[in-house]
């Protein structure tokens, strides 16, 4: 009851997350989950796991996987940080770093759950308006922050949006926010986007973030983790065992390093999804969609004649799922994630008859 309620509790609006239905025959494309299963070395691993030492707790440093992160990335396992999804490592960053007297920056259309950690947090949140093409505004970002900040915030590849940063310009607000940490959240980064994890060495104020639930297809085990420098991660450690010193059970990591450790199946989903994804952006546009140019594993688009609510409505009772936000600036857009080369043909064909009637 929200007498016992804490205020702040009582004040929070939470994060809603796609819709997770069970409909026969559905045609998901709300949530960029991967179309395609896990590595079947890692559901390997996983099935072994689960045969073996459940009675005991799983390594509360998460080592193993640690390390396997690091080799593939050229890091220490010391500049890597592992947690129970993406979501967790962003909000243990949060809490260790953006709790300060000045303001956190971030674009005003991007992942909403970054303004639900402030909100829970407490931390006073500046948002920086993307472009008219919904591009992230660096140069104003790094304008604003260099008059001081608690700190910057932006996904990379951006989401709703899908479209991503050169690293020369993450560079530019590396430089421009020396003593506040830049947090560049690369949830989408192996589709086409360029990693920030190069320029670790050279910043000690840059945190990259990753997750294995898209390009890896793990949405379902929850795995995340961070690279930075060392006092960056020692924040991280700091945090989580003042919370959970065991974020990650023996499955999770058993099956995250073998889908970590192989790049031949990693490489031939990711390919996958990006070659569909550049074939359902010519079809969306061939029936009249302004389609933003995407490095994600999705795509942002809007109609010209037609309502995007009333759109996702009509999909929807076609047994198709896709996101539409209710919010300023992109209440006439969808997001639509890039399913198998079948579930976007369905797609194409439903709204072709939609537009149509």
């Amino acid at each position: 009851m929200p007498t016992f309620w804490s205020p702040r509790i009582a004040a929070l609006e939470p994060y809603v997350p796609g819709e997770q239905p069970r409909i026969a025959n559905l045609v998901k494309l709300n949530t960029n989950e991967n179309p395609y299963p896990p590595s079947p070395e890692a559901i390997d691993a996983i099935r072994r796991a689960a045969e073996s030492r459940l009675e005991l707790y799983p390594d509360p440093e998460s080592l193993v996987l640690r390390q396997a992160i690091a080799a593939r990335h050229g890091l220490e396992a010391a500049q890597v940080f592992v947690g129970n999804g993406s979501d967790e490592v962003l909000a243990h960053a949060f809490f260790a770093y953006f709790q300060q007297a000045e303001p956190l920056l971030i674009p005003d259309v991007t992942y909403s759950f970054y303004r639900v950690y402030a909100q829970l947090y407490g931390i006073a949140c500046e948002l920086q308006p993307v472009d008219e093409g919904l591009h992230i505004d660096d140069r104003a970002l790094a304008t604003r922050a260099s008059r001081g900040c608690a700190g910057i915030v932006i996904a990379n590849p951006n989401a709703p949006t899908g479209i991503g940063l050169p690293l020369a310009r993450i560079e530019a607000l590396l430089e421009a926010c020396p003593d506040r940490v830049v947090l560049v959240d690369e949830a989408y980064v192996d589709f086409g986007g360029e990693s920030a994890i190069p320029l670790i060495a050279r910043y000690p104020n840059l945190l990259v973030v990753q997750t294995l639930s898209k390009s890896r297809s793990l949405a379902g085990l929850r795995v995340g983790f961070a690279c930075g420098q060392p006092h960056l991660i020692d924040a991280l450690v700091r945090v989580k065992n003042s919370f959970n010193s065991y974020p990650l059970d023996r499955l999770a990591l058993a099956g995250a390093v073998a889908a970590i450790e192989d790049e031949r199946w990693f490489a031939r989903t990711r390919n996958a999804v990006v070659d569909t994804r550049e074939g359902l952006a010519l079809q969306l546009e061939d029936i009249g969609f302004e389609v933003l140019p995407s490095q994600a594993n999705f795509l942002f688009v809007r109609h010209p004649g037609h309502d995007a609510g009333e759109l996702a409505a009509a999909l929807r009772e076609r047994a198709i799922l896709v996101r539409h936000f209710r919010q300023p600036r992109i209440a006439q857009y969808l997001r639509i994630t890039v399913g198998t080369r079948d579930q976007c043909a369905a797609l194409v064909t439903a709204l072709s008859d939609i537009l149509g009637g």
